[in-house]
């Protein structure tokens, strides 16, 4: 049984990622790419699923683990009654190929360790054959099956049962390595490569990357830009929301969703937190892969894509993985993609005014592709949506989406009065205001003084808090603070906030969730923004509290069980802990406001 959701670390190339447990196993990795079918697929099943067990044979007297410095090279060490041993785990940064490096380094006495290796490609569809190479290296092993192809170098494994083992003994001073490569099985297998060379050049890339800056709670602000850039792909510039599938919201519910693919929302706010941070590149970087992504007609766009701007993301259920400790079904695709989500029209526009703000300018693409979205919106701007958490049942008119559709009208306007670009400002001034007064109409509740989830209701939506966040009213303003008076009634659990009631049936799924741990942080940001300053600290201390040994954080929070849980890591939580750490510096004056500023209400 795969261990709990926090019990994992992340390893990652910026092309795809790995989940080492804290028993020394990797439990999911896929190749080459984030999306790419599992080899290592234990995560969402058991051991015969796949996985790459290295650890000491034997009894453990303690375990501990750390990343080096601010990067993703994972150090995990045990103490065992005969002596100490670590070992160092990356997938290094810039191949051509993927690997992943298991060294194993001698500390103290002598340890005994035991590699196990069940490689099970498309998602322990297909059993490899493998075969000895010798003239790879003394000891390598190729796996191949169909067009996925491991090469194995290190200790001698010893087939036995679909699986391979080695046991060796490691003693003070010493090391030992083993790697992994992944290629295409009609191509020639690679050569060896220099371990040493890899682990100095990933541990640079990543301490250069990361730089230096000071702000409240910088540790876990500095790992979560980090996550953000491990979610990055280096090659086309999407970010993908996390790196897993089918990790649950309710432990041995059905909410389990694909989360590999690049979501407009996501990854708008994302390069919004990364922009606020000095981050220039991935801006321009971003912006190239969405002006691939939906090139073409804008009534096709949709609200995610695949890495390189792939469209078709059919939803489909696996049955040769039977999910994380027995959740099911485990999806592959999200059914999502076909989705109407007004409110991306917004965080696209918001992200490219924030790219503008810091000084990425236009080009011959970039302000036509804005000007021929707003056209598109202009045409469908009253038409409801799934909304921003993407129910599957009815369409409604979502306060958040009314909102978001507002504040794309309010970013264009800007640009033309502004930065003087073209585009029919009157025409967009006057949507802009007619859609606030409508939303101030219908998605107000005056007798409770609260803004409500969508105009057909009086429940809330932990959405709402991003009203005041976005500048389409003021935090402090009363019909604010009464939204957080009804949230903080309605929505928390245990002093964590839910997404919505999910008992209120809009979702149209079966079943509850867990706290959504962005939310949580957005309530932060709305405390720090409205004068409540100590009630911002003590839930941002909590809530970062609640983050694994490593500083990283899942989707959601069993607060009954005490555990984390969804798709992990999870970008979404870490720009949002990102977003209420920079809210408390900007209340605490420790960190100037480096966005340009909200939009306001006329803008």
């Amino acid at each position: 049984m795969a261990l709990p959701i926090e019990d994992y670390a992340i390893i990652g190339d910026s092309h795809t990622a790995a989940l080492v447990g804290k028993d020394g196993s990797i439990d999911w990795l896929c190749l080459p790419r984030f999306d790419s079918a599992s080899v290592f697929g234990a995560l969402l099943g058991e051991p015969n699923h796949g996985r790459w067990l290295l650890a000491p044979d034997g009894e453990i007297v303690s375990t501990s683990r750390t990343y080096l410095d601010d990067t993703f090279v994972l150090l995990t060490r045990w103490q065992t009654p005969t002596g100490e041993v670590e070992v160092v785990d990356l997938m290094p940064y810039g191949g051509s190929l993927p690997d992943v490096i298991r060294r194993v380094r001698g500390i103290k006495g002598t340890v005994r360790m035991r590699s196990e290796l069940r490689m099970r490609f498309d998602y322990a569809s297909a059993l490899p054959w493998v075969r000895q190479s010798p003239k790879h290296g003394g000891n390598a092993l190729i796996a191949t099956a169909g067009p996925d192809a491991l090469i194995v170098r290190g200790p001698a494994l010893t087939p036995r049962d679909h699986r391979h083992e080695a046991v060796f003994d490691v003693s003070e001073g010493e090391q030992v390595d083993s790697v992994i490569t992944w290629f295409p099985s009609h191509k020639h297998t690679p050569d060896a490569i220099d371990v040493d060379k890899r682990l100095e050049d990933t541990l640079h890339w990543w301490r250069t990357w990361v730089g230096e800056f000071e702000t409240p709670y910088r540790e876990h602000v500095r790992r979560s830009l980090l996550v953000l850039r491990a979610l990055t792909h280096a090659e086309t510039g999407g970010i993908v929301a996390a790196p897993t599938t089918s990790l649950p919201e309710q432990f041995g519910g059905p909410r389990n969703w694909d989360y590999r693919y690049v979501w407009i929302r996501d990854a708008s706010l994302t390069l919004a937190a990364l922009m606020l941070h000095g981050y220039g590149e991935e801006a321009q970087h971003w912006r190239r892969w969405l002006l691939r992504a939906v090139a073409g007609d804008p009534s096709d766009i949709q609200i995610m894509y695949g890495l390189a701007g792939e469209r078709r993301l059919q939803e489909y259920e696996l049955d040769s993985l039977p999910g994380y400790q027995g959740s099911s079904p485990v999806r592959i695709g999200n059914a999502a993609s076909d989705q109407y989500q007004s409110d991306i029209f917004g965080e696209l526009m918001v992200a490219l005014r924030a790219a503008r703000i810091i000084g990425v300018e236009e080009d011959e693409y970039s302000w036509p592709l804005q000007r021929a979205l707003m056209g598109y919106l202009e045409t469908v701007w009253d038409r409801p949506d799934n909304g921003i958490w993407e129910i599957r049942g009815p369409a409604q008119h979502f306060t958040h989406s009314r909102v978001m559709v507002w504040a794309a009208f309010a970013c264009a306007v800007e640009a033309v009065r502004v930065y003087g670009l073209d585009g029919p400002v009157e025409r967009w001034e006057k949507l802009r205001d007619e859609i606030r007064d409508e939303v101030l109409t219908r998605g107000y509740d005056a007798e409770r003084n609260t803004f409500v989830q969508h105009y057909d209701t009086k429940e809330v939506d932990a959405s709402l808090l991003l009203l005041g966040q976005i500048g389409f009213i003021a935090p402090d303003d009363p019909r604010m603070l009464g939204t957080v008076a009804a949230i903080e009634q309605d929505l928390l659990r245990d002093g964590l906030v839910m997404r919505y009631r999910t008992g209120s049936g809009v979702d149209g799924l079966p079943g509850d969730e867990n706290p959504f741990l962005a939310c949580s942080f957005w309530l932060v940001q709305q405390y720090a923004h409205s004068g409540r300053l100590d009630d911002a600290r003590v839930l941002m201390d909590r809530l970062v509290g609640l983050s694994n040994d490593l500083g990283l954080l899942s989707e959601e929070y069993d607060v009954a069980g005490k555990r984390q849980a969804g798709n992990f890591p999870q970008a979404f939580s870490h720009l949002a802990l990102v977003r209420a750490a920079d809210a408390i510096a900007t209340a605490t004056g420790t960190r100037p406001t480096a966005s340009g500023g909200h939009l306001a209400p006329g803008a």
